[in-house]
């Protein structure tokens, strides 16, 4: 797998609640864990086709606990809820810090729409 971007910085925040990545085009995000863990690449949350994506509910207090390599194309996220299937790209990161704010008023109208939370039930 190739990437046509490459990261140059990738630093977990302090607190866990957020993940900083710089590129090499100088483009820099810091993607919240939430975010992260309710847009997963995983089949848990995209399904195996559009139609069984799921909408993750509960997530507002989720920490990524661990970040790990995955040859030189990808980092496995491990948030505490003990998701950790989702392996992210370089290019799906970087599509997910620009297409960041249509991406997350999305999940909160499909939220909305589905009657659902951002906090945890319980």
């Amino acid at each position: 797998m190739t990437s046509e971007r490459w990261p140059t910085e990738l630093r977990l925040a302090k607190d866990k609640r957020s993940l900083r990545i710089v590129f090499d085009d100088g483009a820099a995000f810091d993607l919240p864990a939430e975010y992260l863990r309710v847009t997963s690449p995983s089949a848990e949350v995209q399904g195996h086709s559009p139609a069984e994506r799921k909408t993750v509910p509960g997530k507002r207090e989720v920490q990524i606990i661990g970040v790990e390599p995955v040859g030189n194309y990808a980092v496995k996220l491990v948030f505490d809820d003990m998701h950790d299937t989702g392996i992210y790209g370089w290019d799906y990161l970087y599509r997910l810090g620009a297409e960041r704010g249509e991406k997350w008023q999305a999940y909160l109208d499909e939220l909305a729409a589905k009657g659902l939370s951002r906090v945890r039930a319980r």
